[in-house]
């Protein structure tokens, strides 16, 4: 469970007090929580209590103001989407593709592994109608614990009761392990992270202030999710924790021939680094001695590396980064067409808190002929997965 994010549904039932003690469970076992409601479940239960538990914003449709995309977003940062209880209202609404409330708008737009634990009585749980709907979501990929049978709201026992917390953990735990998603086994993947160096004499050099995290999560992602990478890394201060093969350089020439090594084989490749456009053309074999007011340096332009792989693109699927400072969309798109990329992942870097250094990003997602899409501010293993999915 450690890391994953996992989005909770809470709808309106009696059962809604159990997912409280499920939402601890996932917690204490290092996963990240972030909570839906049903308008009827905070009728059981305050957002507060899960905002509390949770130490993350509840989303509902009462109370509060609800991004124009917010379900798009919370879709992209789950790898688990479970419903808990799962009243026969909201069971009906999915099976037939309705989407009329943020709750199972955000359901609708999931790609994640999908589970459900309906809660009811026992005559609606045996309805056929009832039945055929928990069919057609099976069929649809979602996997449904059935409920138990048990003392009921109505004062009678019968099946329909929702199974206790620690059972849907025990049971969530053993599916996921099932259920990861390896969408690239059988693929090859070159990351290249950090900044490079380009040398002035023995004891200076031209550089920028890439720390090599952003590559580093992408790594780390891709080596998740099953595939074989390399990553080609500038110098950094980061541990090699990726899974990847790593293989060190330090200038923009050295990077490229490593890339060019592999690159004929690979399936993707995501230019995280952010290498120098110049080198020194001469630079010098001892150490410049500050003797004028003023040193010159002649720089000549390196190669374009990611130009050169628009240019030789076969079957791969090339992503770039644009690191700017201002027109962010337009320099980016102008870059998009240019290099022959697939995809180009835009960040600010004005900007303090995001981009160089910094554990988290907010960036812009451009593709050819396909919408843009914006992600939160949110941590740089989030945009990593937001890379693959979009891949």
């Amino acid at each position: 469970m450690k890391n994953l994010h996992i989005v909770v549904y809470v709808t309106g039932g009696i059962a809604a007090y159990k997912s409280i003690i499920f939402v601890r469970e996932l917690i204490k076992n290092g996963a990240e929580v972030k909570v839906v409601m049903t308008k009827m479940a905070t009728s059981f239960v305050t957002p507060l209590t899960f905002r509390t538990i949770s130490h993350n914003e509840v989303y509902y449709d009462e109370g509060r103001q609800l991004g124009i995309v917010e379900h798009v977003e919370l879709s992209m940062w789950a790898d688990i989407a479970i419903i808990i209880p799962a009243t026969a209202n909201v069971i009906g609404k999915l099976a037939n593709g309705i989407a009329d409330d943020f709750a199972t708008t955000a359901l609708l737009a999931m790609n994640c592994p999908r589970f459900l634990v309906p809660s009811m009585n026992d005559v609606m749980y045996e309805n056929s109608a009832m039945q055929r709907n928990l069919q057609q979501l099976e069929n649809d990929g979602y996997k449904v614990l059935e409920p138990s049978i048990g003392f009921l709201a109505e004062g009678y026992e019968a099946k329909g009761r929702m199974q206790e917390p620690e059972v849907v953990f025990k049971w969530l735990k053993a599916n996921i392990l099932q259920e990861r998603v390896q969408d690239l086994i059988g693929k090859k993947v070159i990351v290249t992270a950090g900044h490079t160096v380009e040398e002035i004499d023995p004891v200076r050099y031209i550089t920028n202030h890439s720390t090599g995290k952003m590559g580093y999560a992408v790594a780390r992602e891709a080596v998740k999710r099953g595939a074989d990478v390399i990553l080609i890394s500038g110098p950094t201060n980061l541990a090699n924790d990726t899974g990847a093969k790593l293989i060190s350089i330090k200038t923009t020439g050295q990077m490229y021939q490593i890339i060019k090594k592999y690159y004929e084989t690979s399936d993707i490749v995501i230019m995280a680094a952010a290498v120098a456009d110049y080198h020194v053309k001469t630079p010098a074999k001892q150490k410049i001695k500050k003797n004028e007011n003023e040193l010159v340096l002649r720089l000549e332009k390196n190669i374009d590396i990611l130009n050169e792989l628009g240019k030789e693109k076969k079957q791969q699927k090339l992503v770039g980064f644009a690191a700017e400072t201002q027109d962010l969309i337009k320099n980016a798109q102008q870059k998009l067409v240019k290099k022959n990329l697939d995809m180009i992942v835009a960040n600010d870097v004005s900007r303090k808190d995001i981009g160089f250094g910094t554990d988290d990003n907010e960036v812009t997602f451009i593709r050819p002929n396909k919408k843009i899409i914006s992600s939160p501010k949110t941590d740089k293993n989030d945009i990593s997965k937001m890379i693959f999915d979009l891949i």
